[in-house]
């Protein structure tokens, strides 16, 4: 006799018990997360449940503000800015953009969005790596900023009014002022931390770092600061043992989600928040590539279609566009052109190794490297930055000259400014 194949039950207490354990360690993950029952009142769309959905979508779209400042922001204005930056970013579904802003209404609307929101990319780990407790001196090395060009001229438009000279000399006056102070201010913090790693030298337990960082220096004469120190990093590591729980059991989290958007009236743009992804089996698979290419060949179609029109459109509005259109194509190339030089600059280094914040050490001359980049790696790419920039300034103060000289109605060549009081 042939064994029969039991199937493994599920315990319902396990079913019931998945969906509250998977929100709260999204809630624990999340900037002041609300609590599971707020998640569950949401999905009826109960009014209380709204006004927690809305800061929460306002801590995630704007991780930079610390909870104080967050604070200090009505919750109108919140609603206001999450709004905004669902807009900016793509939301498709109008019926959020069409909530009062008093934060009175919307929880199941506000799911969806926050639900959007993790589908769309590493959501949680970006907020984890912006929250995270630094314990050293870092420098971030970024290629991608230096790579970024101004882009083309835009055409120039006639100014409504009279336009004075002197305050544009002033505005300019101003931020060359203020410019001076942020590098100087840089200068002394460099010159501060080169202190504090020189005289903090061999105190530190791990020999490849040598020295101490502000941070631990600043524990030895404050033991107070250690122990909230402590306190930040516990709070960090429940965060990042409730990113490990989410994603065993964020599954769950999606069925639950497409109950929620079943319950939602439908719209002409429906998001789908998690593809179906089918058993492993031969027909599926190939069923699943023949809808991909399909799609591909939608997409295709689409993009064809909004470049003739806009095409069409452009060559309706006279020459300016296309010098407009030629130099963003040179433009563009530009920066492929510096980023081939980058890549052959590196040595086998990829952007992913230079990009991104790195410890600073002090090492002594002749002394064995250990991992992490070196100084004159980081010179090489500050050097390729600073040339960079100085083509863009060039650029720019070349089209502030074209600028001054069409607002003053003189022809283009020097223009010169007498400086106030002449």
């Amino acid at each position: 006799m042939g064994r029969r194949r039991r199937r493994r039950r599920v315990d319902p207490a396990d079913a019931a018990r998945a969906l509250p354990e998977a929100i709260a360690a999204l809630s624990q993950m999340l900037p002041a997360g609300p609590s599971p029952e707020t998640f569950r009142r949401a999905k009826f769309d109960r009014p209380e449940a709204a006004p927690a959905l809305w800061r929460l979508l306002f801590r995630v779209l704007s991780p930079q503000l610390a909870d104080g400042a967050s604070a200090s922001f009505s919750l109108e204005a919140q609603v206001r800015s999450v709004k905004l930056a669902l807009r900016t970013q793509g939301y498709p579904r109008r019926a959020l953009a069409q909530l009062p802003d008093d934060g009175s209404q919307g929880g199941r609307e506000l799911l969806l969005a926050l639900a959007w929101l993790l589908a769309r990319g590493p959501l949680p780990e970006r907020l984890l790596t912006q929250n995270r407790v630094q314990l050293g001196d870092e420098m971030p090395v970024c290629e991608c900023e230096a790579l970024a060009s101004p882009g083309p001229p835009a055409p120039s438009v006639e100014a409504d009014g009279c336009v004075d000279i002197r305050h544009l000399q002033w505005l300019m006056g101003k931020l060359r002022f203020r410019w001076r102070n942020l590098m100087a201010s840089q200068q002394e913090q460099c010159a501060l931390l080169g202190k504090i790693h020189s005289y903090t030298r061999g105190c530190h337990s791990d020999r490849s770092l040598g020295h101490l960082s502000v941070t631990e220096t600043e524990l030895l004469r404050d033991p107070e600061g250690g122990r909230q120190l402590l306190r930040r990093l516990e709070r960090e590591n429940a965060r990042l043992q409730a990113a490990l729980q989410w994603r065993c059991r964020e599954l769950v989290f999606w069925r639950w989600m497409d109950t929620v958007l079943g319950a939602c009236p439908p719209e002409a743009s429906q998001p789908t928040f998690l593809p179906r992804i089918p058993t492993p089996g031969a027909g599926e698979l190939e069923t699943l590539v023949r809808e991909l290419q399909a799609l591909q060949g939608e997409l295709r179609e689409a993009v064809e279609a909004r470049r003739a029109a806009w095409e069409a459109g452009v060559r309706g509005r006279g020459p300016e566009w296309s010098a407009a259109r030629t130099a963003l194509r040179e433009a563009v190339g530009r920066d492929l052109a510096a980023l081939r030089r980058v890549c052959e600059r590196g040595g086998g280094r990829s952007l992913a190794q230079l990009h991104g914040p790195h410890r600073l050490v002090r090492t002594e001359a002749g002394a064995p490297g250990g991992p992490g980049l070196r100084a004159p790696e980081v010179i090489e790419a500050l050097r390729s930055r600073e040339a960079h920039l100085e083509v863009v300034l060039r650029q720019l103060q070349g089209q502030c000259g074209q600028e001054l000289a069409r607002l003053v109605g003189a022809p283009p060549g020097p223009v010169w400014i007498l400086p106030p009081g002449r």
